[in-house]
């Protein structure tokens, strides 16, 4: 086999296991931005999605899987700012809950579910 095929197919290799991760990230944002529409689901002053109203389970787990991605984001940016990850998580909220259209619901920390 030469160098040229064996690049090939790691690259292949590559694709086929990246792509189920993409389409299952952008699943979950699919469920997020629907139930945020629908008054399930809100952005919070921690940087952290949170459950406005009960949600089903695919929307919980679309939640938990964004979550899960922003507190790795949050800790990267902490470690390389020297900041801390709920800094950094209280900074991007900021942004987060200025973008969010009239309507969706927002929760500033230490306060409640507010429809914006």
């Amino acid at each position: 086999m030469t160098l040229r095929n064996t690049i090939a197919i790691a690259a292949a290799a590559f694709m086929l296991a990246v792509t189920p991760v993409l389409a299952d990230a952008a699943s979950d944002k699919a469920a997020v931005d629907a139930a945020k529409v629908a008054g399930i689901v809100g952005e919070q002053g921690d940087g952290f999605l949170g459950i406005v109203t009960s949600a089903d389970g695919a929307v919980m787990a679309a939640v938990t899987n964004i979550n899960a991605g922003r507190a790795a984001v949050y800790a990267d940016t902490a470690a390389k700012s020297g900041t801390t990850r709920d800094a950094a998580g209280q900074a991007t909220a900021a942004t987060l809950i200025a973008r969010a259209p009239a309507g969706q619901f927002i929760k500033p920390i230490g306060g409640t579910w507010t429809k914006k």
